[in-house]
């Protein structure tokens, strides 16, 4: 009972913080960061140890996966080469230099633990740019790289933390055990996140049960973590593996009744979650704090010195690969070089979450033969950097994408392919309706054709402005009172005794579902 009121009441917190920043017309990411801040500081608010363990092996994997799942494959692959070059070239770049301007300011620091504090501190998190990007409104391909960098960086990360540890250890790190440790890590949690992929979509194939689609979903992130992990690979690259594979695959895996409860199940988890980490990652300031015993003047150089280290880095690294790819001829043709405007609103977008925190925790407790290392110093640093990227980067990314006046994606455009396309898809409908028309009941074939040209007009009718008021949103408008109309007569019938509750249960689980409906193509 007591160890489980914290949670609740963080949850609840979380909860309050998100709908605050609704209302405020913030990012909820930022709020509860502020937030936890603020609580860290006030007596009686309990303190909460957060573990390393549990936030990348219990936190990470299913926000990763459902990620993942929302990803659009064709997107990720036309999109490749940036990605890599975020997620592998640029946390390498950045790791490193971070690295040795940490060395140099403290020379009696072994590089290699200074390594594994820029391995901490390089990847932005994959719950902030997902959370942040997707709210500010970027355009959909800036959305796209920021996501699947998002997705891989955290691999490339943790693997290079894993041999700057083994180096700090005492152990000869060289060139054949780097790349033993990569090919385990990013080759097996390729064939692991793969075998997930078959062994799960075989079993969502099979379960015709909503529920039970919804159970396996929930298991699936964390088995095939455990399973990476057991044989020594990285359970990042294996979770993205397996949410790729499952999400470009998953109207041919779920009954529409499935997709329609698993994806309103992870909307719940994801918000729950992350508001949860960002709000835990606020409430660690009083005890980093706590820990510190460096001079003021040397602590203030030594976190602005790796601060201006992190956030230079990206722009350094951002413009030539922008850029410099685009002088081979085939690439420029296919892709032509953008506006200098993308890679600025890129490099801003640099947030770093709960999982620099994490990994910095997990930073071993002292070096080779039991030497002692300024753990608490480094700790404080990591909080720093997602401290000052999120809330400082995060709070002004909106205002720099707006100065910028970045080119918005075209939603005539996309209304005009989405008309074509159910277009098509309209005809394809009819052609079968004539196949199988024959001994079908002709007023039955006759409804079915007007709910085809419906479905068409009303994707045409998006192509037209907002002046007046369309024939699908009068019917949307009226039917929804007729809904309310109907709801009122099957409460009534129940309260007065005339249908038990099970009978009202079902008539309200149809018009819910006509409802949501309404609201879809409306919002559309």
């Amino acid at each position: 009972m007591e160890s489980l009121f914290p949670v609740v009441v963080f949850l609840a917190i979380a909860t309050l913080g998100a709908a605050l920043a609704r209302r405020l017309g913030l990012l909820a990411p930022i709020v509860l960061v502020v937030l936890g801040l603020a609580l860290s500081f006030v007596p009686g608010v309990p303190h909460v140890e957060l573990d390393p363990e549990l936030v990348l092996v219990g936190i990470l994997p299913p926000l990763l996966y459902v990620a993942a799942l929302e990803t659009s494959v064709p997107a990720f692959k036309n999109n490749i080469r940036p990605i890599l070059l975020l997620a592998v070239g640029l946390v390498l770049f950045t790791a490193f230099v971070v690295g040795f301007v940490l060395h140099l300011l403290l020379p009696q620091v072994p590089f290699a633990i200074c390594l594994a504090l820029g391995a901490v501190v390089a990847p932005p998190d994959a719950v902030a740019a997902t959370a942040v990007a997707r709210r500010v409104g970027l355009p959909r391909r800036v959305v796209t790289i920021l996501e699947g960098e998002s997705l891989v960086n955290d691999a490339t990360a943790l693997v290079l933390l894993r041999v700057a540890t083994m180096a700090t250890a005492g152990s000869a790190v060289g060139a054949a055990d780097v790349s033993l440790q990569v090919l385990r890590a990013t080759g097996g949690g390729i064939l692991i996140g793969a075998l997930g992929a078959v062994v799960f979509g075989f079993l969502h194939r099979r379960i015709t049960d909503p529920l039970l689609d919804n159970a396996l979903s929930l298991i699936i992130p964390f088995a095939v973590v455990f399973a990476a992990e057991a044989v020594h690979s990285s359970g990042v690259v294996a979770v993205v593996v397996t949410g790729l594979a499952l999400g470009h695959k998953l109207s041919q895996l779920l009954s529409a009744a499935s997709r329609l409860q698993v994806g309103a199940f992870w909307r719940l988890v994801r918000f729950l979650l992350e508001g949860l980490v960002f709000l835990l990652v606020g409430l660690q300031l009083r005890e980093v704090v706590r820990d510190l015993d460096e001079p003021a003047g040397s602590l203030v150089l030594i976190t602005v010195a790796v601060l201006a280290t992190v956030f230079l880095t990206r722009f350094v690294w951002l413009f030539p690969a922008t850029y410099l790819a685009r002088l081979v001829p085939r690439i420029r043709r296919r892709d032509p070089a953008p506006s200098p405007k993308f890679p600025v609103v890129i490099g801003w977008a640099g947030m770093r979450g709960v999982v620099t925190l994490a990994a910095a925790l997990a930073l071993p407790l002292t070096l080779a033969d039991d030497e002692p290392y300024p753990r608490a110093l480094f700790i404080w640093l990591a909080f720093a950097v997602i401290v000052v990227t999120l809330v400082g980067q995060g709070a002004t990314l909106p205002l720099v994408a707006r100065r910028l006046k970045l080119p918005q994606d075209d939603p005539v455009q996309d209304a005009l392919s989405a008309a074509g396309v159910q277009q098509q898809a309209s005809k394809a409908a009819r052609d079968r309706l004539e196949e199988l028309a024959e001994g079908a009941p002709p007023p039955v074939v006759d409804r079915l054709r007007r709910v085809v040209e419906d479905r068409t007009n009303m994707a045409w009718e998006r192509l037209g402005g907002n002046e007046r008021e369309t024939p699908s949103q009068a019917y949307g408008r009226l039917r929804q009172q007729m809904i309310d109309a109907e709801r009122d007569v099957f409460r009534a019938a129940r309260d007065s005794g005339r249908i038990p509750e099970e009978v009202l249960v079902r008539a309200y689980r149809d018009l819910d579902l006509e409802e949501s409906l309404l609201r879809q193509e409306v919002e559309q």
